[in-house]
C-alpha cells in the first residue's frame, strides 16, 4: 500500500525560516532508513505559499489566486510518499520521524488501480501503465 504523508505547515515554515542543520541531520538519517527499508518512495519540503499559487474551478474560467495564503491547519509544508504493508505500519514509521513539539502530519493512502473496480476498463489501465511508464515510476 502506499501512503502519502502529508506534513502541515507552521507559522515559521510559512515564514520561510529554515529547519536547523540538527533537524536536517535527524530528517537525512530519518530518509536513509526508510530508503534502506524500502518503505520511501518520494519526500520534499515545499516553499512557503507566498511562492506559490491556487486554482480554483468554477463554470466559467478557473480563477487564480497567488499566495501568500493566511495561515491555518491545512497548508502543507512537505509530504513523502511511502510504500508499507498496512496503515499502522505506515504509523509506526511516522511516529519515528525527528519531529519536535507541535509538529502535525497526516497519513493518507493512495489509490491503486484496483481500487476502481470495473470503473477502471481495461483501456484505462492499459493507459495507466503506459503513462507510468513514460513517467518513470
Amino acid at each position: 500500500m502506499r501512503f502519502m504523508v502529508i506534513v502541515k505547515a507552521s507559522k515559521d515554515s510559512e515564514a520561510g525560516v529554515m529547519p536547523s542543520a540538527e533537524l536536517l541531520a535527524a530528517m537525512g538519517k530519518f530518509n536513509e532508513e526508510m530508503i534502506k527499508a524500502g518503505v520511501m518512495l518520494a519526500g520534499e519540503g515545499l516553499h512557503p505559499t507566498a511562492k506559490g499559487a491556487r486554482v480554483k474551478y468554477s463554470a466559467s474560467q478557473p480563477a487564480v489566486s497567488r499566495g501568500p495564503f493566511n495561515f491555518n491547519s491545512d497548508l502543507v509544508c512537505g509530504f513523502w510518499l511511502i510504500q508499507t504493508g498496512s496503515l499502522d505500519e505506515a504509523i509506526g514509521w511516522m511516529k519515528r520521524a525527528p519531529f519536535d513539539g507541535g509538529a502535525e502530519i497526516e497519513i493518507r493512502q493512495v489509490f491503486s488501480a484496483e481500487d476502481f473496480g470495473d470503473a477502471l476498463t481495461p483501456e484505462l489501465r492499459e493507459q495507466e501503465v503506459r503513462l507510468r511508464a513514460q513517467a518513470g515510476k
